[in-house]
C-alpha cells in the first residue's frame, strides 16, 4: 500500500470512527416503539400531536400509532397549526377528522384550549408527542398542561413522548411568569427560557403542584435515548421539523427568543415574512449602518450585527424596502438571547427617538406584549428610559431559583 493509499485509508477509518461516535438522539416515540408499545396495548388512546410528532425517518406519530398492533388510537387531539400543521399561526383549528386515518380530531385551538369531558370520554390515555422551541410563549407547552390538568381531572393517563429541548437543558433566561400574570403563552411560573425537555416540564408541571385537580395525575414520561443537556439541535442527527411556518430549521430556533417578544411590539420588521425570521430588526427610517455600528458598540456578549436591507414579501412593511441589521449569534452560551432585542430598542430610542418603541408602537399591542413578557409591570419599567440597565434586575429575578428548582425534575445528564 503507497503512502497515498494509507493516508486515504487512514482518513476514512478516522471519519468512520467519528461517525461511529456522533449522538443519534432516539426520540420517546422510537422507544415506545422497541418496547412493542406495551404501555399502551389494551387501551383506548388519544393523541394530542402536529406535525412535528415524526420518527428519525420522518413517519407521523399519528400513523405509526394508527398502525402499531394491539394499538387502539381513537381520538386526535389538536394544538395551533392543527394536527397535520396545515392550519396557519394564530387561526382556530377546526374539529375535523383526519384524511389518512379516518379518526376524530377533536380541537384544542378553537373553541376551547383544554379537553372537554366529552372528549375524554372514550380514551384510557392521551399521549403528547410534539417538538418544542424551548421558549414559553409557544402555545405547545400550555396545550400539554392543559390537557394534564383535564386528565388529571378526569382519571385518564398521560403520556409524554418525550423530545430535545433545541435550546439545551442549560440556558434559562427571563423572570419566571409573575403571580397575576399566568395566560395562554405565559401559562406556568418558568422563565422565558427554561431549559427542560417536554417530559422534563411535564414532571415539573406535576411536582410543584401547579395542576388544578383534586385527582392526582397519573404522568408517564417515555425517555429519548442518548440526548445530554448541552446538546443543541445539530447535536442530535435528528431531520428538523418546522414547528410552526416561521421557524423553517432548528437554527431559526436559536433566534426567536431574540427577537420575537419585541415583533409582538409591531413597530419593526423581525424577518417573519422575509427569508430570514426572527433574524432582523428593520424599518423605512433605519439607517442600517449606523445600527450595526451602535449595536457592535454596546460590546454583547455572543451576537454581532450586520446591516441588511430587504422587501418583506408580507406582514410587517409587506412590499416596502427596509433597512436595519441581521443579528447574527457567534455564541450561544454566551449570548443573553433574550436581551437582545431590548438592546436593540435601546439603540434605536438613542439614535431615533421619535421612533422610541414606546412612542412608534401600537397601543393595542400592548397587551399582548405583556403577556408575552409575563409580567405587565415590565414593559413601563423598560419603557422608563429604553434602558436595559432598568430592565435588567427585575428581568433576571427568579431564574437562579428556577435553574436549582428545576434540577429535580431532570432526566437527562
Amino acid at each position: 500500500m503507497n503512502l497515498l493509499s494509507r493516508r486515504i485509508y487512514a482518513a476514512v477509518a478516522a471519519l468512520a470512527v467519528f461517525a461511529a461516535s456522533v449522538a443519534q438522539v432516539r426520540p420517546g416515540i422510537e422507544v415506545l416503539a422497541d418496547s412493542g408499545f406495551a404501555s399502551l396495548k389494551g387501551k383506548r388512546v388519544g393523541l394530542l400531536t402536529n406535525a412535528t410528532g415524526v420518527d428519525s425517518r420522518l413517519k407521523s406519530t399519528v400513523d405509526i400509532l394508527h398502525e402499531a398492533p394491539g394499538v387502539e388510537l381513537v381520538a386526535l387531539f389538536a394544538p395551533e397549526h392543527g394536527v397535520r400543521g396545515d392550519v396557519a399561526a394564530g387561526e382556530k383549528v377546526p374539529p375535523a377528522t383526519d384524511p389518512s386515518t379516518g379518526i376524530k380530531v377533536h380541537s384544542l385551538y378553537g373553541a376551547t384550549k383544554t379537553p372537554t369531558p366529552e372528549m375524554l370520554a372514550g380514551i384510557d390515555v392521551m399521549v403528547y408527542d410534539i417538538q418544542d422551541n424551548g421558549c414559553r410563549s409557544y402555545t405547545f407547552i400550555s396545550s400539554m398542561g392543559q390537557a394534564m390538568e383535564a386528565c388529571a381531572r378526569a382519571g385518564k393517563e398521560f403520556m409524554v413522548l418525550d423530545r430535545p429541548d433545541p435550546l439545551g437543558g442549560n440556558k434559562t433566561e427571563g423572570a419566571p411568569t409573575a403571580p397575576g400574570n399566568s395566560s395562554f403563552v405565559a401559562r406556568y411560573p418558568i422563565p422565558y427560557i427554561y431549559g427542560l425537555t417536554p417530559g422534563e416540564l411535564a414532571r415539573m408541571i406535576v411536582g410543584e403542584g401547579w395542576i388544578k385537580s383534586q385527582k392526582p395525575l397519573n404522568l408517564t414520561v417515555v425517555p429519548m435515548e442518548g440526548w445530554e443537556r448541552d446538546m443543541l439541535w445539530e447535536d442530535t442527527v435528528l431531520p428538523w421539523v418546522p414547528t410552526s411556518p416561521q421557524l423553517p430549521s432548528a437554527e431559526t430556533a436559536i433566534y426567536y427568543p431574540a427577537t420575537g417578544i419585541l415583533g409582538e411590539l409591531d413597530y419593526l420588521s423581525i424577518g417573519v415574512g422575509y427569508t430570514l425570521p426572527f433574524r432582523t430588526f428593520a424599518a423605512t427610517w433605519i439607517n442600517g449602518q449606523k445600527l450595526a455600528a451602535e449595536l457592535n458598540s454596546m460590546n454583547i456578549p455572543g451576537v454581532l450585527f450586520r446591516p441588511i436591507s430587504y422587501k418583506p414579501y408580507f406582514g410587517f412593511e409587506a412590499g416596502k424596502q427596509l433597512h436595519g441589521v441581521e443579528v447574527y449569534v457567534t455564541d450561544f452560551d454566551a449570548a443573553p438571547l433574550t436581551l437582545v432585542q431590548f438592546y436593540a430598542m435601546e439603540a434605536l430610542a438613542r439614535l431615533y427617538p421619535a421612533h422610541k418603541a414606546s412612542a412608534g408602537a401600537r397601543a393595542a399591542r400592548f397587551g399582548m406584549f405583556d403577556k408575552v413578557m409575563g409580567d405587565k409591570s415590565l414593559r413601563p419599567l423598560f419603557f422608563r428610559s429604553h434602558s436595559v440597565a432598568d430592565l435588567l434586575p427585575a428581568w433576571q429575578k427568579g431564574v437562579d431559583e428556577f435553574r436549582a428548582k428545576k434540577e429535580k425534575y431532570h432526566i437527562y445528564r
